[in-house]
């Protein structure tokens, strides 16, 4: 159906809905009603509602003017316009209408006569329709903007500037920002808002898209079209609010076609990024793929196209409350993954790669956590210094390879001898070190014997049967002063003291004034022969 000039007429029938198609020169609209239905007051409604002024013209000279943005009028459609028609105009009588031109993208329009029921009740389902829509979209885009202030994400944040700007364009186009928001201080700046907010949305989704979809692992050559787009679509709203012609008509002139082949960028982009094996791209597919094909719809029902579809307005607000909430479980989905990737890593730099217990790094901060958490208890702490007997040996006659076994399968028994509570790691090289908490100085003899036997029990021949691999261990408990530091140096003490003195033993360091051999404290001695 073609447009039509200003000053031409067209007979319309509006007892069902009917489209008609408005060029932004304004048209006139003459409005035949079938039936004359029942005495009870009538309401013309004309939706989607159009940014540009309507006039009404009825009998006896009744004139009517009235835009979306209008704050005078006691009467109020939301998301169309509506007028009450004069009480005492006949039922049958044609309804003539003036629309005037806007500057915004002109489209279709369809018009209804109602009863006042009819219409309050169709007022209100859209209104409760489109007030949830909204506030999904908005609640999401929140979330979003908090998210990225805890986890210091900008994804978030740009995901919350997509959202908001959507936001902005649909209130705008369904005039929600005037009725029932209020906000009478964007009457006159409605087009240049809804359209900025339209550039706006496509910058943010372009970085939105970049990080989201990790463009720069899984497309690094679409990296830098996606980021231009990005700071384009600002330059063109610049462009378009400095009042100077020259600069406004550049800026309307490369709006479209930027939006066009933008859409066309970013949909690749995401195919790409999917298929690469982008997890996140798939979400944002899923939420952003439907409301690019209705915006698609409703560009060619702007030219006439598919005039039936009435839904395609109403689509727009219910796609946007599902993208916001496909997009927010994408963003969820990755912040998971990222933990769990975290996680990992904490996990391979925090464990020794052969044995798989805490490295030093590790254990000394676990260690040091331990002895913050007891230092104002009386809970007495112990450390263990072990280190394998003739292991030297052992690499030197049979190779580097049977060390690496012995020392996963001292590990491994460590690991089951232990409490899960106890802090195990490896020191260096074949030394190990064990922090036990809750337990005293008799408690920990026993426990470090226990140790000494099962690694006896192993039987890791080093050359001949009767020379299998053992440890020595040095036992220290804490004192008043003490670091972990200060620990480590006595149980090593105590355990150099056991290689003096025949090895696979246990020593326990206590302090004394007499002195030893090479200046070693004496120290309470507890052996187990295996």
């Amino acid at each position: 159906m073609a447009a039509f000039r200003q000053g031409a007429l067209k007979t319309f029938n509006p007892s069902l809905l009917q489209r008609f198609p408005r060029n932004a020169m304004g048209s006139w609209v003459v409005l035949q009603p079938e039936a004359a239905g029942s005495d009870e007051e009538r309401v013309l409604s004309i939706y989607p509602a159009p940014l540009g002024s309507v006039t009404l013209y009825g009998e006896q000279g009744f004139v009517h003017t009235y835009a979306i943005a209008d704050f005078n009028d006691a009467f109020h459609g939301h998301g169309r316009l509506a007028f009450r028609l004069a009480p005492g105009q006949a039922p049958l009588a044609p309804i003539l209408l003036k629309l005037e031109p806007d500057n915004g993208v002109a489209a279709p329009e369809r018009f209804a006569v109602q009863s006042m029921d009819e219409f309050l009740l169709a007022d209100s389902t859209w209104l409760s329709f489109a007030t949830a829509c909204f506030a999904v979209m908005v609640t999401m885009a929140l979330m979003a903007l908090c998210f990225a202030i805890m986890l210091r994400d900008v994804t978030f944040a740009w995901y919350t500037g997509y959202m908001l700007c959507y936001v902005v364009v649909q209130g705008v186009q369904t005039g929600f920002l005037f009725h029932p928001l209020g906000l009478d201080w964007l009457v006159g700046s409605e087009v240049l808002v809804g359209a900025s907010a339209v550039a706006l949305s496509v910058s943010f989704a372009s970085l939105f898209i970049s990080r989201f979809c990790d463009v720069q692992r899984y497309a690094p050559a679409l990296q830098v079209p996606v980021i231009a787009l990005g700071f384009a679509m600002p330059l063109i709203v610049v462009l378009r609010c400095t009042g100077i012609d020259a600069l406004v008509m550049m800026a309307q002139t490369l709006v479209n076609p930027v939006l066009i082949l933008g859409a066309l960028l970013l949909l690749v982009t995401a195919l790409l990024t999917g298929v690469r094996g982008s997890r996140p791209a798939w979400f944002f597919l899923a939420g952003w793929t439907p409301l690019l094909v209705l915006t698609a719809m409703t560009s060619a029902q702007a030219t006439g196209a598919l005039p039936s579809l009435d839904w395609l307005n109403d689509a727009s607000i219910g796609m946007g409350a599902f993208e916001a909430i496909v997009l927010s479980l994408g963003l969820a989905d990755r912040a998971l993954t990222m933990r769990r990737d975290r996680a990992s890593v904490q996990v391979l730099a925090d464990r020794d790669a052969l044995t798989n217990i805490l490295n030093r790094r590790a254990w000394t901060e676990a260690a040091n956590r331990m002895l913050a958490e007891t230092a104002n208890t009386e809970r007495p702490v112990a450390l263990l210094f072990l280190d394998l007997d003739h292991f030297k040996m052992l690499n030197d006659l049979q190779g580097h390879a049977a060390g690496d076994r012995a020392l996963v399968a001292v590990a491994q028994m460590m690991s089951d001898e232990l409490r899960p509570t106890d802090v195990l790691g490896r020191y260096g090289g074949e030394e190990f070190v064990a922090m036990l908490h809750d337990v005293n100085q008799e408690q920990a003899l026993q426990v470090a014997t226990r140790l000494c036997r099962r690694v006896h029990r192993l039987e890791i021949p080093i050359v001949r049967d009767d020379l299998r691999l053992s440890v020595s261990i040095g036992l220290a408990m804490r004192s008043l002063g003490d670091t972990l530091d200060t620990m480590v140096e006595r149980a090593d003490q105590a355990m150099y003291y056991v290689k003096l003195h025949g090895r696979n033993q246990v020593h326990a360091y206590e302090r004394r004034t007499e002195m030893y051999g090479a200046q070693r404290p004496k120290t309470n001695f507890t052996q187990d022969s295996p």
